[in-house]
């Protein structure tokens, strides 16, 4: 089992920036491949970022490319992301989900693991 915990989410205007931390314990964290995903309210879960497992390769929904960056330190158990110039709608719950594997996938189906999710919002 891998537990997964996000922190980081909150309001904040938009132009602004967060950064989401995941925490991982369980298993070997450099093993996973980690995705964020994020559900708006009757919006179906989508992927926003994903890395590989030493963090060689990251994947962005178009939507974000450019604003938000994902980042891991296997050392810390941890995977990051860092998200600027925020707009309202990247208002959402976000969670960072795990799979066993070498490269994030953007199908959610493909994630062994997920964590609680963090709400973000972003106010206009």
């Amino acid at each position: 089992q891998v537990q997964l915990v996000e922190s980081g989410g909150g309001l904040v205007q938009a132009g602004g920036s967060l950064r989401l931390s995941c925490a991982a314990s369980g298993r070997t964290f450099s093993n996973y491949a980690m995705g964020w995903f994020r559900q708006a309210p009757g919006k179906e879960r989508e992927i926003v970022a994903g890395i590989s497992r030493v963090g060689g390769s990251t994947y962005y929904a178009d939507s974000v490319k450019g604003r938000f960056t994902i980042s891991r330190d296997n050392a810390k158990n941890t995977v990051y992301l860092q998200m600027n110039r925020l707009k309202p709608e990247d208002t959402a719950v976000y969670y960072c989900a795990g799979r066993f594997g070498i490269a994030a996938v953007p199908d959610s189906q493909s994630y062994d693991y997920w964590g609680q999710g963090t709400q973000v919002n972003v106010s206009s």
